[in-house]
């Protein structure tokens, strides 16, 4: 491919402070036009993403990744993080019913949107590793398919039939916990299971000495291959917006860099693959390639 060219790539990325600038032409490159994805959310369009290949650049949950990556798809991962959060506010219990604590939870009925979304690999890495939770006794109830298609779920996994909705199968006591990706909705009933989650958070944190990635930015492959320097404009023009939300006092959000970000990466890799939704323990170098690899170094 002639590298002088300009190209027009597909891309999807949510709306943030870190990304607003790009998103919004403040921040433009000599070799590529953006076409911006037009949906609600990012998380609505991860499925294009990994089933039908539709974006050239794309913003990724880190689990849909990893699934991905286990199931030779050709994506490749940016050390860009466009969301991390700590977990630990997004599983709810209905008070009314009792209180509920995370050493609690064997041989439960625990509500979410889909078994392998990567708020719900965090939730139940932190119960399995902090709280003493055998994942194989809870019955998990979903909502969605997988985004990886290939992703199998687990036995004790199973749709809540046609027309149910989480919070109110939490309400009239169906499932006992649920783990809602928005944080206990407003109702005095609902509470988090964690009584103070900020400090468990930071209390998880120091153990663990990382963060919780939630979504970073992947290229296909063949674009990385073909025009190395173009994915190497996509990651400057990221870096420049992080750089405007910072300097305009916004949240830029987590660091962007491989090192930056290894362990947490490494983090997530092993909750993925305790869990068993990898077969093998991947290495953080190997989610990259040459030119990701070096991207904010």
């Amino acid at each position: 491919m002639n590298t002088n060219t300009r190209l027009h790539l597909h891309m999807l990325l949510g709306t943030y402070p870190s990304t607003e600038a790009m998103l919004n032409g403040t921040v433009r490159s000599d070799l590529v036009d953006l076409d911006f994805a037009k949906v609600p959310r990012a998380s609505n369009a991860f499925k294009r993403v990994v089933r039908d290949m539709e974006f050239d650049v794309a913003e990724l949950a880190i689990i849909t990744f990893l699934l991905a990556k286990a199931h030779g798809k050709p994506l490749v991962l940016l050390p860009a993080v466009v969301v991390g959060r700590y977990q630990h506010p997004y599983i709810v219990y209905n008070a009314d019913r009792g209180v509920l604590s995370p050493h609690d939870l064997n041989g439960k009925r625990i509500g979410l949107r889909s078994y392998s979304v990567t708020t719900a690999t965090w939730v139940r890495g932190i119960l399995q590793q902090d709280f003493g939770l055998d994942l194989s006794t809870v019955q998990w109830t979903t909502f969605e398919e997988p985004h990886v298609s290939e992703f199998v779920d687990p036995v004790n996994v199973k749709r809540a039939p046609a027309g149910k909705d989480l919070v109110q199968m939490l309400l009239d006591g169906e499932i006992d916990a649920a783990i809602v990706g928005d944080g206990a909705k407003q109702d005095p009933r609902i509470k988090t299971l964690f009584p103070d989650p900020d400090a468990e958070a930071m209390a998880w944190k120091s153990r663990h000495q990382a963060i919780q990635i939630n979504h970073m930015v992947v290229a296909k492959k063949s674009l990385l291959q073909a025009r190395p320097d173009v994915v190497r404009d996509v990651f400057r023009m990221l870096q420049e917006s992080r750089r405007i939300a910072l300097d305009q006092g916004g949240n830029p959000g987590p660091e962007f860099g491989l090192e930056a970000n290894r362990r947490n990466i490494e983090v997530a890799i092993d909750y993925c693959y305790d869990q068993k939704l990898i077969h093998r323990r991947m290495s953080v170098d190997e989610l990259f390639d040459d030119t990701t690899r070096l991207l904010g170094a």
